[in-house]
């Protein structure tokens, strides 16, 4: 193996605690790494702004791929966009609305977005009590989005958007939603990815983890043998399979531990990239 050059790192279910939360000591052993010379990437679903606000604004990072590989960034320099055609983001919301599942258009910059006159149906399936089968963190994502994060607009900016992000209480529901999209992409081309069994997330067609990445590493005169990646949801597949140490959290995903080298030994909830990090790198801390 490569002496390991660069850490990629994913965030919900990895580097966050199931409450959306980035510990002190994940931010620590960040810090801790880049000092010995290795770039830390974050490479998330979330947007830029969620990526600050989440770190506070006061993790030092290497680059940023954000949108699941949609926009990827230098500190606050862009270095790669994609963004939807409007033909997608139209077939995409109106079939999303008539199979009355929830939304949310991600602009290239600035707040998620979604058409007021659907805000009844979603406000009804979030108000209710969290199903057993929902994570916590995807629940209280959802909750804090209802309740302040996206703007309700008659109909939407015309703006560029990075994503579409789709999300349905039942796990049924989600899967013939899934269905429903495999079917449109035969004549309207785009790609999809879910980070759990209650998502999907629609992109530009061949855009993933992996090409933010390369992004990164092209610009960084990286090999991806000498990357190490941390993650936990199937989202995450592109990106471990792009790099030449791939890390499988305890909570993963059973697709994600079958492709990846090592588990780590505890979960994103008892701070499992921190224990991992600082035993991977302990002989230079």
């Amino acid at each position: 193996m490569n002496e390991i050059k660069a850490v990629c790192l994913d965030m919900d279910g990895t580097i966050l605690n199931n409450h959306n939360q980035l510990e002190q000591n994940t931010k620590n052993v960040i810090e801790q790494i880049r000092q010995l010379g290795v770039k830390v990437f974050i490479v998330t679903g979330r947007a830029y702004k969620e990526v600050l606000d989440i770190t506070e604004g006061n993790v030092e990072l290497d680059g940023i791929v954000t949108a699941n590989g949609m926009i990827t960034y230098l500190d606050e320099e862009l270095l790669r966009q994609h963004h939807l055609s409007t033909e997608v983001i139209d077939r995409v919301i109106q079939l999303a609305r008539d199979h009355q599942i929830f939304y949310e258009v991600h602009p290239v910059n600035g707040n998620r977005t979604t058409l007021k006159i659907d805000q009844p149906y979603m406000e009804q399936m979030i108000k209710q009590d969290k199903p057993d089968e929902v994570g916590l963190h995807e629940w209280l994502e959802r909750e804090e989005a209802i309740n302040q994060a996206i703007d309700w607009v008659d109909e939407l900016p015309a703006v560029q958007y990075a994503k579409i992000y789709c999300f349905a209480d039942r796990h049924q529901h989600m899967q013939q939603w899934i269905s429903e999209l495999d079917e449109l992409k035969q004549d309207t081309p785009f790609s999809t990815s879910s980070s759990s069994p209650h998502n999907v997330e629609v992109m530009v067609a061949n855009v993933n983890k992996a090409t933010g990445i390369s992004a990164l590493l092209e610009h960084y005169d990286l090999n991806p043998e000498s990357v190490l990646a941390i993650g936990d949801s199937n989202n995450d597949i592109a990106m471990m399979e792009i790099v030449g140490y791939p890390v499988a959290m305890k909570n993963a995903t059973d697709q994600i531990k079958k492709i990846t080298r090592v588990t780590t030994e505890q979960t994103n909830d008892e701070e499992g990239v921190y224990h991992f990090l600082k035993d991977f790198f302990q002989h230079k801390l």
